[in-house]
């Protein structure tokens, strides 16, 4: 016991050494988050309902020795959903694989009960999470970037007061879990670890019966939107009702069987795009004969993307049936506050609209995948989105050159390794394929953890057959004959632009340029540490750094009529010792003036 106890300490200890070398970096939505209800918007745009209870706020937490529970939960307070690492969740410490996070809360259930289930929701927990609610365990879940549910109702009290107890453990990168950027040891490319709940905590009020995803595809051909739905419970003799509406004006009513997919016809059908993001409306209402079960409130949109040769034989992106050349910058999603978790709703739509102000179309949502609000602001801003599968598991070997083969380019993952992979991926897809701003995926970037390229296309496929994927973002191309595995053929290079030979590729892949650039200027007084900071290739003035951008642009430009099809620019923002971004860490300082940059960006479109 005192062996476990001089462990825990010496973890704290530690941890508030690594958090003193650097200094306090904050955005300017630090100081507006309230302790006592952070974030506390609608964590689920995609299917709303009225009857829920954000949990978000001060909980109570311990740091352990793993394997061995806590007396009492009472080291301090930590401020849920900001992980226990991050400024922001009053704790700014490091956990390590070699320790546990718990969490307490005591609270009043303000949902009615009645004869409903209610339901206590994680939008995400990095990694493994073990919940116990009224301390009868109710579950165990793993998984950082994927959303989680139990019904607790069976282990609720009488009365109003209840408590949750949540167990959370992160190996970093001494696992083989997808854990992204995040490493023990930060440095380059590398980040603060991130441990614990770092996305909303919710409770829900439903009935037996419910809906529990809503999704549509849009069906181009013939003009129409093809609903489908998952029902929990028992829905045998039930219908449901489909409404469609525009600027508040319904527009469409469809009522059939709950069972039934709904194809919806749409009479001068109105197209989403960045440049006209449209969303129609949508209300489904759940009925056992006139009474309504259930009822949520959601949106869609029609909009179509594939590959398609345009009149010059190059495979292009078609966007609502037009080739459309994406332009984006790679997005870490990183704070300086929050480090996974934006401060706030207006900070987490604060990069979106930015990169859409300065011109860009895309953005490459970089081996992270955010909360459910963030695509909700893509969708509302019209903003493309590659979604990366976080990474882990590594070691392999990085091939850049397309066709060649060499030994150890696929990872030997164990088989639990392998389904970790598999099961995550397979959440995240059908969490979020429902956003229509999500246009590809990307399993694998630059051969990190990357095995049976082709098997975890076929499944990526299997689940989501309506996207493009980009299978191997930056090199380890699997190829079946002259052809990569998946659409896309993607190419790393730093910091010039080049792309894949149109002579010998473009028949059949798309030809993309999926990294490049990485222009470094540290701004004094806007940087996570106060020296070593370093860009792929680095500056002194911002008229240095324009010009040098600008000569990129005139050659990436040049590339677009060869068959370029896609382009994306390192980076959103600075990220730690990173300095390559267009805006510092802090969101504070533009390193570019952004006119320029739409009026240049502009030109490649």
């Amino acid at each position: 016991m005192m062996r476990n106890l001089f462990l825990s300490c010496l973890i704290s200890f530690l941890a508030v050494q690594v958090f003193a070398q650097g200094p306090i970096l904050k955005t300017d939505w630090t100081d507006e988050v309230n302790p006592d209800s952070p974030l506390p918007e609608y964590p689920r745009p995609q299917l709303v309902r009225d009857n829920w209870q954000n949990l978000n706020g001060r909980w109570n937490y311990a740091i352990q020795a793993k394997g061995t529970a806590p007396t009492t939960i009472d080291q301090g307070e930590i401020i849920v959903p900001f992980a226990a690492e991050s400024l922001l969740s009053g704790v700014h410490k490091t956990v390590g694989p070699e320790a546990e996070l718990w969490y307490e809360r005591s609270f009043d259930l303000s949902l009615e009960r009645g004869e409903n289930r209610i339901l206590l929701h994680f939008g995400a927990v990095d990694w493994e999470s073990e919940i116990w609610v009224n301390d009868q365990r109710v579950g165990i879940h793993q998984g950082g970037f994927d959303g989680f549910s139990f019904d607790v109702t069976p282990f609720l009290k009488k009365g109003k007061t209840q408590k949750i107890k949540v167990r959370v453990w992160d190996p970093s990168d001494s696992g083989s879990q997808p854990r992204g950027k995040q490493v023990k040891d930060p440095k380059g490319i590398w980040y603060t670890p991130v441990t614990g709940i770092w996305q909303t905590v919710w409770l829900e009020s439903v009935p037996e019966t419910h809906l529990k995803s809503l999704y549509s595809v849009t069906d181009w051909e013939n003009s129409a939107l093809i609903f489908s739905q998952e029902i929990t419970g028992n829905s045998e003799g039930m219908q449901l009702q489909i409404t469609l509406m525009e600027a508040g004006r319904e527009i469409y009513s469809s009522l059939a069987s709950a069972s039934d997919t709904r194809k919806i016809i749409l009479t001068d059908p109105k197209t989403w795009s960045p440049d006209s993001p449209f969303l129609y409306d949508v209300k489904v209402s759940l009925l056992k004969g006139k009474k309504v079960i259930d009822e949520i409130t959601s949106y869609a949109a029609y909009r179509d993307i594939r590959m398609s040769k345009d009149s010059e034989g190059f495979q292009r992106m078609f966007l609502n049936g037009k080739p459309l050349f994406q332009y984006g910058p790679l997005d870490q999603g990183w704070w300086p506050d929050g480090l996974y978790t934006a401060p706030t709703d207006e900070a987490l739509a604060f990069d979106i609209l930015k990169t859409k102000e300065m011109g860009f179309n895309m953005i490459r949502k970089h081996v992270k995948v955010e909360s459910a609000r963030w695509y909700y602001h893509a969708d509302k801003l019209g903003m493309l989105v590659w979604q990366d599968m976080p990474s882990g598991d590594m070691g392999n070997r990085w091939e850049v050159r397309p066709g060649i083969i060499r030994e150890g380019m696929n990872k030997d993952r164990t088989p639990e390794s392998e389904q970790i992979f598999k099961t995550e991926w397979t959440e995240i897809i059908n969490e979020f394929k429902f956003f229509p701003s999500i246009v590809v995926w990307v399993p694998f970037n630059e051969a990190w953890g990357q095995f049976k390229t082709a098997e975890i296309v076929d499944l990526t496929r299997k689940l989501d057959p309506t996207r493009l994927i980009n299978s191997a973002s930056g090199g380890n191309f699997e190829m079946e004959g002259t052809d990569v595995v998946g659409d896309i053929l993607d190419l790393h290079n730093y910091p010039d632009p080049v792309m894949p030979d149109p002579g010998t590729f473009g028949k059949s892949d798309l030809m993309v340029l999926g990294e490049f650039g990485g222009l470094g200027l540290p701004i004094e007084g806007h940087t996570w540490l106060n020296k070593d900071n370093w860009g792929y290739q680095s500056f002194t003035t911002k008229a240095d750094l324009q010009t040098r951008y600008e000569r990129l642009m005139a050659d990436l430009k040049k590339l677009i009529p060869l068959g370029l099809a896609a382009a994306i620019y390192t980076q959103t923002t600075d990220v730690e010792i990173e300095t390559n971004g267009l805006m510092t860490y802090d969101r504070k300082i533009f390193k570019f003036d952004e006119k320029f940059l739409k009026n240049i960006h502009s030109g490649l479109y």
